[in-house]
Protein backbone atom coordinates (compact mmCIF):
# COMPACT_ATOMS: atom_id res chain seq x y z
CA UNK A 1 0.00 0.00 0.00
CA UNK A 2 1.48 3.62 -1.15
CA UNK A 3 1.77 6.15 1.40
CA UNK A 4 -1.21 8.10 -0.17
CA UNK A 5 -3.07 4.81 0.09
CA UNK A 6 -2.41 4.95 4.04
CA UNK A 7 -3.67 8.80 3.97
CA UNK A 8 -6.96 7.83 2.13
CA UNK A 9 -7.64 4.81 4.48
CA UNK A 10 -10.31 5.46 6.86
CA UNK A 11 -9.17 3.64 9.94
CA UNK A 12 -11.66 4.68 12.07
CA UNK A 13 -15.90 5.23 11.76
CA UNK A 14 -17.11 8.61 12.36
CA UNK A 15 -17.93 9.66 15.38
CA UNK A 16 -15.27 7.73 17.21
CA UNK A 17 -13.67 11.31 18.45
CA UNK A 18 -15.63 13.78 20.61
CA UNK A 19 -16.53 16.48 19.80
CA UNK A 20 -15.66 16.26 16.15
CA UNK A 21 -13.40 18.30 14.76
CA UNK A 22 -14.46 20.43 11.95
CA UNK A 23 -15.28 24.34 12.00
CA UNK A 24 -19.30 24.77 12.81
CA UNK A 25 -21.82 25.87 10.23
CA UNK A 26 -21.67 29.12 8.72
CA UNK A 27 -24.70 30.67 10.94
CA UNK A 28 -23.70 29.78 14.07
CA UNK A 29 -19.79 31.21 14.14
CA UNK A 30 -21.78 34.49 12.50
CA UNK A 31 -23.63 34.36 15.92
CA UNK A 32 -20.98 33.28 18.35
CA UNK A 33 -18.59 36.43 16.90
CA UNK A 34 -21.68 38.70 16.87
CA UNK A 35 -22.06 37.82 20.90
CA UNK A 36 -18.35 38.01 21.79
CA UNK A 37 -18.06 41.65 19.46
CA UNK A 38 -21.57 42.66 21.21
CA UNK A 39 -20.50 41.75 25.02
CA UNK A 40 -17.11 43.49 23.89
CA UNK A 41 -18.55 46.56 23.11
CA UNK A 42 -21.00 46.34 25.92
CA UNK A 43 -17.91 46.15 28.57
CA UNK A 44 -16.08 48.86 27.27
CA UNK A 45 -16.87 51.94 29.25
CA UNK A 46 -15.57 54.55 26.69
CA UNK A 47 -17.04 53.01 24.40
CA UNK A 48 -20.73 53.13 26.53
CA UNK A 49 -19.69 56.88 27.27
CA UNK A 50 -19.90 57.18 23.46
CA UNK A 51 -22.52 55.35 22.79
CA UNK A 52 -25.39 56.50 25.59
CA UNK A 53 -23.85 58.88 28.01
CA UNK A 54 -23.13 61.39 25.65
CA UNK A 55 -25.60 61.32 23.43
CA UNK A 56 -28.49 61.34 26.47
CA UNK A 57 -26.82 64.76 27.60
CA UNK A 58 -27.00 66.43 24.25
CA UNK A 59 -30.65 65.20 23.64
CA UNK A 60 -31.73 66.63 27.49
CA UNK A 61 -29.62 69.41 27.42
CA UNK A 62 -30.10 70.72 24.11
CA UNK A 63 -34.22 70.23 24.33
CA UNK A 64 -34.70 72.28 27.50
CA UNK A 65 -31.91 74.85 27.18
CA UNK A 66 -32.29 77.90 25.17
CA UNK A 67 -29.56 76.82 23.10
CA UNK A 68 -29.54 78.56 19.28
CA UNK A 69 -32.81 79.05 17.13
CA UNK A 70 -34.24 74.82 16.63
CA UNK A 71 -38.06 76.03 16.64
CA UNK A 72 -40.86 75.11 18.09
CA UNK A 73 -40.59 71.66 19.73
CA UNK A 74 -36.90 71.95 20.29
CA UNK A 75 -36.70 68.58 20.36
CA UNK A 76 -38.08 67.67 16.66
CA UNK A 77 -35.26 69.13 15.88
CA UNK A 78 -32.82 67.68 18.35
CA UNK A 79 -33.98 64.04 18.04
CA UNK A 80 -32.86 63.49 14.76
CA UNK A 81 -29.66 65.89 15.39
CA UNK A 82 -28.23 63.42 17.94
CA UNK A 83 -29.40 60.28 16.44
CA UNK A 84 -26.98 61.61 13.56
CA UNK A 85 -24.60 61.74 16.57
CA UNK A 86 -25.08 58.48 18.36
CA UNK A 87 -24.66 56.28 15.00
CA UNK A 88 -21.09 58.30 14.12
CA UNK A 89 -19.74 57.26 17.83
CA UNK A 90 -20.87 53.66 17.50
CA UNK A 91 -20.27 53.00 14.05
CA UNK A 92 -17.82 54.83 12.93
CA UNK A 93 -15.39 56.27 15.94
CA UNK A 94 -15.89 53.14 18.05
CA UNK A 95 -15.76 50.80 15.34
CA UNK A 96 -12.44 52.65 14.04
CA UNK A 97 -10.71 52.33 17.32
CA UNK A 98 -11.59 48.95 18.42
CA UNK A 99 -10.39 47.53 15.00
CA UNK A 100 -7.35 49.19 14.84
CA UNK A 101 -6.47 48.36 18.22
CA UNK A 102 -7.52 44.81 17.80
CA UNK A 103 -5.13 44.93 14.66
CA UNK A 104 -2.26 45.83 17.44
CA UNK A 105 -2.60 43.63 20.12
CA UNK A 106 -2.89 40.52 16.97
CA UNK A 107 -6.88 39.43 18.10
CA UNK A 108 -7.66 39.90 14.31
CA UNK A 109 -4.38 37.91 13.41
CA UNK A 110 -5.33 35.30 16.54
CA UNK A 111 -9.11 35.29 14.78
CA UNK A 112 -7.45 34.73 11.15
CA UNK A 113 -5.98 31.53 12.46
CA UNK A 114 -9.36 29.87 13.44
CA UNK A 115 -11.96 28.45 10.71
CA UNK A 116 -13.80 31.81 11.75
CA UNK A 117 -13.69 33.32 8.17
CA UNK A 118 -12.90 36.81 7.03
CA UNK A 119 -16.22 37.93 6.01
CA UNK A 120 -16.90 36.31 9.62
CA UNK A 121 -15.00 38.53 11.61
CA UNK A 122 -16.19 41.90 9.60
CA UNK A 123 -20.17 40.32 9.53
CA UNK A 124 -19.87 40.19 13.36
CA UNK A 125 -18.38 43.30 14.43
CA UNK A 126 -20.99 44.84 11.73
CA UNK A 127 -23.90 43.20 13.59
CA UNK A 128 -22.42 44.04 16.79
CA UNK A 129 -22.66 47.66 15.78
CA UNK A 130 -26.19 47.30 14.27
CA UNK A 131 -27.76 46.05 17.72
CA UNK A 132 -26.41 48.41 19.54
CA UNK A 133 -27.50 51.22 17.10
CA UNK A 134 -31.10 49.75 17.65
CA UNK A 135 -31.04 49.54 21.12
CA UNK A 136 -29.61 53.50 21.01
CA UNK A 137 -32.42 54.25 19.29
CA UNK A 138 -34.99 52.47 20.99
CA UNK A 139 -33.48 54.55 24.03
CA UNK A 140 -33.22 58.17 22.91
CA UNK A 141 -36.83 57.55 20.93
CA UNK A 142 -38.03 57.31 24.44
CA UNK A 143 -36.66 59.89 26.01
CA UNK A 144 -37.26 62.44 23.22
CA UNK A 145 -40.95 61.06 23.27
CA UNK A 146 -40.75 61.96 27.06
CA UNK A 147 -39.60 65.18 26.17
CA UNK A 148 -42.80 65.71 23.70
CA UNK A 149 -41.06 64.58 20.36
CA UNK A 150 -44.31 63.40 18.15
CA UNK A 151 -42.89 62.33 14.89
CA UNK A 152 -45.30 61.17 12.28
CA UNK A 153 -46.06 57.48 12.45
CA UNK A 154 -44.97 56.79 8.78
CA UNK A 155 -41.59 58.29 9.65
CA UNK A 156 -41.18 56.03 12.08
CA UNK A 157 -40.78 53.30 9.75
CA UNK A 158 -38.88 55.84 7.14
CA UNK A 159 -36.25 56.74 10.10
CA UNK A 160 -35.74 53.15 10.70
CA UNK A 161 -34.24 52.47 7.17
CA UNK A 162 -31.85 55.87 7.05
CA UNK A 163 -30.67 54.67 10.48
CA UNK A 164 -29.89 50.94 8.92
CA UNK A 165 -28.37 52.85 5.64
CA UNK A 166 -26.52 55.29 8.40
CA UNK A 167 -25.30 52.70 9.97
CA UNK A 168 -23.68 50.83 7.13
CA UNK A 169 -22.15 53.63 5.31
CA UNK A 170 -20.42 55.00 8.89
CA UNK A 171 -19.64 51.16 9.96
CA UNK A 172 -18.12 51.12 6.12
CA UNK A 173 -15.65 54.06 7.44
CA UNK A 174 -14.77 52.91 10.39
CA UNK A 175 -13.81 49.82 8.85
CA UNK A 176 -11.90 51.35 6.78
CA UNK A 177 -9.89 53.77 8.95
CA UNK A 178 -9.36 51.32 11.56
CA UNK A 179 -8.68 47.95 9.22
CA UNK A 180 -5.61 50.11 7.05
CA UNK A 181 -4.23 52.74 9.42
CA UNK A 182 -1.74 52.55 12.69
CA UNK A 183 -3.86 52.26 15.93
CA UNK A 184 -2.18 55.09 17.43
CA UNK A 185 -3.26 57.27 13.90
CA UNK A 186 -6.56 55.89 14.54
CA UNK A 187 -7.65 56.94 17.82
CA UNK A 188 -6.48 60.45 16.84
CA UNK A 189 -7.65 60.58 13.56
CA UNK A 190 -11.44 59.12 14.38
CA UNK A 191 -11.69 61.40 17.68
CA UNK A 192 -10.82 64.38 15.54
CA UNK A 193 -13.40 62.96 12.40
CA UNK A 194 -15.90 62.85 15.08
CA UNK A 195 -15.53 66.01 16.25
CA UNK A 196 -15.52 67.81 12.97
CA UNK A 197 -18.26 65.56 11.23
CA UNK A 198 -20.32 66.20 14.38
CA UNK A 199 -19.99 70.10 13.61
CA UNK A 200 -20.72 69.79 9.71
CA UNK A 201 -23.88 67.90 10.58
CA UNK A 202 -24.94 70.42 12.79
CA UNK A 203 -25.33 72.92 10.19
CA UNK A 204 -27.86 71.47 8.25
CA UNK A 205 -30.48 72.01 11.26
CA UNK A 206 -29.38 76.14 11.29
CA UNK A 207 -31.69 78.48 9.73
CA UNK A 208 -31.54 79.42 6.15
CA UNK A 209 -30.72 83.02 7.05
CA UNK A 210 -27.95 81.68 9.41
CA UNK A 211 -25.59 80.57 7.07
CA UNK A 212 -24.86 80.46 3.47
CA UNK A 213 -26.65 78.44 0.52
CA UNK A 214 -23.26 77.03 -0.76
CA UNK A 215 -22.34 75.97 2.78
CA UNK A 216 -25.63 74.42 3.76
CA UNK A 217 -24.77 72.42 0.49
CA UNK A 218 -21.78 71.51 1.21
CA UNK A 219 -22.60 70.46 4.26
CA UNK A 220 -24.83 68.12 2.69
CA UNK A 221 -22.38 66.12 0.79
CA UNK A 222 -20.60 65.18 3.94
CA UNK A 223 -21.44 62.08 5.35
CA UNK A 224 -23.08 63.68 8.96
CA UNK A 225 -24.54 66.06 7.51
CA UNK A 226 -26.17 63.99 4.77
CA UNK A 227 -27.36 61.84 7.49
CA UNK A 228 -29.04 64.26 9.78
CA UNK A 229 -30.67 65.86 6.63
CA UNK A 230 -32.03 62.46 5.73
CA UNK A 231 -33.11 61.66 9.64
CA UNK A 232 -34.68 65.01 9.90
CA UNK A 233 -36.72 64.50 6.97
CA UNK A 234 -37.68 60.94 7.54
CA UNK A 235 -39.54 61.67 10.91
CA UNK A 236 -41.49 64.67 9.39
CA UNK A 237 -42.85 61.27 7.00
CA UNK A 238 -40.80 62.78 3.96
CA UNK A 239 -37.86 61.25 1.83
CA UNK A 240 -34.67 63.48 1.22
CA UNK A 241 -33.56 61.58 -2.10
CA UNK A 242 -30.15 63.92 -1.83
CA UNK A 243 -28.97 62.72 1.05
CA UNK A 244 -30.27 58.98 0.49
CA UNK A 245 -28.02 59.24 -2.53
CA UNK A 246 -24.89 60.64 -0.83
CA UNK A 247 -25.33 58.15 1.93
CA UNK A 248 -25.47 55.56 -0.61
CA UNK A 249 -22.32 56.72 -2.42
CA UNK A 250 -19.60 57.16 0.63
CA UNK A 251 -21.24 53.95 1.64
CA UNK A 252 -20.59 52.10 -1.33
CA UNK A 253 -17.11 53.84 -2.15
CA UNK A 254 -15.71 53.46 1.70
CA UNK A 255 -17.03 49.39 1.57
CA UNK A 256 -15.42 48.87 -1.52
CA UNK A 257 -12.17 50.60 0.27
CA UNK A 258 -12.34 48.85 2.76
CA UNK A 259 -12.25 44.88 1.43
CA UNK A 260 -9.21 45.89 -0.24
CA UNK A 261 -7.40 48.11 1.78
CA UNK A 262 -8.49 46.03 5.20
CA UNK A 263 -5.14 44.50 7.12
CA UNK A 264 -5.13 41.90 9.93
CA UNK A 265 -2.11 42.67 10.90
Amino acid sequence: MTYQDRLADNRFEPGTFTPDPKPNAPLAMLAAQTKLELTLLLRNGEQLLLTLFIPITLLIGLSLLPVGDLGDPRVDKVVPAVMMVAIMSTAFTGQAIAVGFDRRYGALKRLGATPLPRWGIIAGKSAAVVIVVALQSIVLGAIGFALGWRPDPAGLLLGAVVIALGTATFAALGLLLGGSLRAEIVLALANVLWFVMAGIGSVVFASADSIPGPLHTAARVVPSGALAEALDHAVSGSVDVFAIVVLALWGSVAGWLATRLFKFT
